[in-house]
């Protein structure tokens, strides 16, 4: 291996606790050591609007390279690359929430990156309209055009899905899914992370998808219709009686509606001990399309925490008119304002500490002195 790509959200959070950082840092540190260099960028998650992220530390400490580097001219967003001992060229757009970093391809200066020869990667961390799997079309997207031209390859991240496509004028665009899917109906669709191995020979790229199986991964998915409590407990024994479940990830995805009694009376602990008893690493439950014939059924749209965000500040963007802002801005300060307000106490932080440190995120965000 020459080197890695991390397209966005290495971590969760712009300030990972202490705990994590060390796993990090440990792993990054015996990769540097065994001369296998590492390119991130900033994803949607570990982008921080004041600029102060635990990435910024780590390139310092030369554990990698953020190859998002440019400058700004003639109100143009002029990035530059970084080359690799193999001849590589590799450049970048980080990502943030919400695809608010759009703006930054609508003012990118792709002519430069285009002209430049040689083998070139470019990473990015934003979903594509052209490459939006079915389960994303809530998803912001950004047109494929909005990217630079005539690159070897791109290093996608941000869409929980592995996806590989060859782009006329564009070339490889390759997502390769979470590293660990980090829901249940990830689980049930994924059943593992992974990462694109990549390599050139003769000029052509030899890719291919490598998973990570730390786990196995059992579905049991039962039509509950028509059927009593008792009879549901059952039926999942049934169907768990011939399965082994030693080191195993347990999804049961239980829908219909009841023909009596309500599924809240469905032992489910009970199930879960079963279950743990024969070895079952974690038993995860999804009830959410399952209903009783006494209750009214309540429609729930299907939503992540960051796409309510969106759909509320979609709903009242522009009520409030501000001189000099435009719907894009606005947006923009409501994402990042939302983000700063959500961050937490990091371990061993001190009160005060903790208070300065949002004072500044906000005063940065509201470009305000606050007392």
């Amino acid at each position: 291996t020459d080197f890695i790509l991390i397209s966005g959200d290495l971590f969760n959070t712009s300030l990972p606790t202490i705990d994590r950082l060390k796993c990090v840092v440990k792993k990054l540190k015996e990769v540097r050591d065994e001369g296998i260099r590492i390119y991130v960028i900033a994803g949607s998650h570990d982008f921080s609007p004041s600029g102060k992220t635990m990435l910024d530390v780590l390139e310092h400490a030369g554990l990698f390279r953020n190859v998002v580097k440019g400058s700004v001219q003639d109100n143009r967003l002029r990035l530059v690359f970084t080359p690799d001992p193999t001849g590589a060229k590799i450049t970048g757009m980080l990502g943030k929430r919400g695809m608010l970093e759009r703006s930054y391809y609508e003012s990118l200066d792709t002519e430069s990156l285009e002209k430049e020869p040689g083998f070139k990667i470019f990473m990015f961390h934003s979903a594509l309209a052209e490459l939006k799997p079915a389960g994303y079309e809530q998803m912001e997207a950004a047109p494929l055009s909005l990217l630079p031209k005539g690159f070897s390859y791109y290093a996608g991240g941000h869409v929980h899905a592995v996806l590989r496509r060859n782009m006329k004028g564009h070339g490889e665009v390759c997502y390769p899914g979470p590293l660990f899917p980090n829901s249940f109906a990830e689980l049930e669709s994924l059943k593992q992370g992974g990462f694109y191995i990549v390599e050139v020979k003769d000029s052509a790229l030899a890719i291919s998808w490598e998973p990570i199986v730390l786990y196995n991964i059992v579905s049991i998915a039962l039509d509950c219709s028509q059927k009593s409590p008792r009879e549901v407990e059952n039926d999942v024994r049934a169907a768990a009686a011939t399965k082994v479940f030693y080191k195993t990830i347990v999804l049961l995805r239980l829908e219909g509606t009841l023909r009596e009694g309500k599924p809240t009376d469905i032992n489910v602990s009970l199930l879960f001990k079963e279950f743990y008893d024969k070895g079952a690493y974690f038993v995860m439950k999804n009830t959410r399309s399952m209903s009783s014939a006494i209750l009214e059924e309540v429609h729930v749209r299907k939503s992540t925490a960051e796409e309510i965000e969106d759909a509320l500040i979609d709903e009242h963007v522009g009520q409030i008119a501000v001189p000099g802002w435009d719907i894009g801005r606005e947006k923009s300060f409501s994402h990042a304002l939302l983000a700063a307000l959500a961050e937490g106490k990091k371990e061993g932080e001190r009160t005060v500490d903790f208070e300065e440190r949002i004072r500044l995120e906000l005063e940065q965000i509201l470009g305000l002195k606050l007392d």
